[in-house]
């Protein structure tokens, strides 16, 4: 595609208006910038022409933004932002021989890769590395991701699917809350709270028909729309979670929380590792994605 450099701003000019609009103020923007009240008016005026927008009006002796104005503002915002992530990634990578940027599942990413990521780091120390949490699918062509991890099904527009590992899911409680349980072969559930992921409406529906507790009110207890916020209110005893494993690694080594069973349930989605389409001579993404691998190694149901 084409760029028509005349529809290209300049960006002193939109660094002009967002800080005029800010103020309502051309001198004090003028002063922020540093400029002269007069390259202010002038900055604006280009950006006036080059748009055929009018984006101030003059009222009692200030500046208001127009309506084309209020309408401009947010992407101009936008822009800056993205300009001045983009310096700052540059500057920060110095030397760095390779720069990598991944997008990863947020409770994956707390709970289990960052815990990881000092093996990777200290392996390849020339490779530049940004992380970014996604909990949807999203357009590699808009977001410039060298690499994402995946939790769904191998599909994915415009990327391309590599398998990683299963999800094992496992009742888990607080020691305090478990104590009310006799036995945990016979689990009686009818009683406790269950805690429900809002996104995975069905995940103990699924567990208890597994393994053959019926009828128990697997829909109902208090829903949360993270696993990490599920697994803060198992430890301080609001009820029993169904968490994967991977997630509870450090929570089950301290004892802050307890496995009700020896059963877990291998759910019907995975872990994927998915690379773009346009980007599969990456030698970082292919380092990464090796490093991925090794780290989930022959226990593929469960990370770690």
């Amino acid at each position: 595609m084409t760029m028509r450099r005349r529809l290209i701003p300049d960006i002193v000019n939109l660094q002009a208006f967002e800080c005029a609009a800010r103020h309502q103020n051309f001198s004090r923007a003028a002063e922020e910038l540093n400029l002269t009240q007069s390259a202010v008016s002038r900055q604006i005026a280009e950006l006036e022409q080059q748009t055929g927008l009018k984006l101030f009006e003059r009222v009692r002796q200030r500046v208001i933004l127009s309506e084309a104005g209020q309408r401009l503002l947010p992407e101009v915002r936008e822009l800056l932002t993205q300009s001045e992530r983009l310096m700052i990634g540059a500057v920060a990578a110095g030397n760095m021989r390779q720069s990598l940027k991944i997008a990863t599942l947020p409770t994956f990413g707390t709970k289990w890769l960052v815990p990881r990521l000092g093996d990777f780091l200290a392996g390849h120390p020339d490779v530049a590395m940004t992380i970014e949490s996604r909990s949807r699918p999203f357009s590699f062509s808009e977001d410039h991701f060298d690499l994402a991890i995946h939790f769904g099904q191998a599909a994915w527009a415009g990327g391309l699917s590599t398998f990683l590992c299963k999800e094992a899911v496992v009742p888990v409680a607080s020691k305090q809350f478990a104590a009310q349980f006799e036995t945990t072969r016979n689990l009686d559930f009818s009683s406790v709270s269950l805690l429900q992921l809002t996104t995975r409406p069905k995940l103990w529906a699924e567990w208890m028909n597994e393994n053959g507790y019926p009828g128990y009110g697997a829909y109902q207890g208090v829903r949360f729309d993270q696993f990490s916020m599920i697994v803060s209110a198992a430890i301080a005893g609001l009820g029993v979670a169904l968490l994967p494993t991977y997630l509870i690694e450090e929570e089950l080594r301290s004892g802050h929380l307890l496995r009700l069973s020896d059963m877990p349930m291998i759910t019907e989605n995975a872990y994927y590792v998915v690379r773009p389409e346009t980007k599969q001579t990456n030698e970082a993404a292919d380092m990464f994605q090796s490093w991925l691998l090794s780290q989930v190694g022959e226990n593929v149901t469960s990370p770690g």
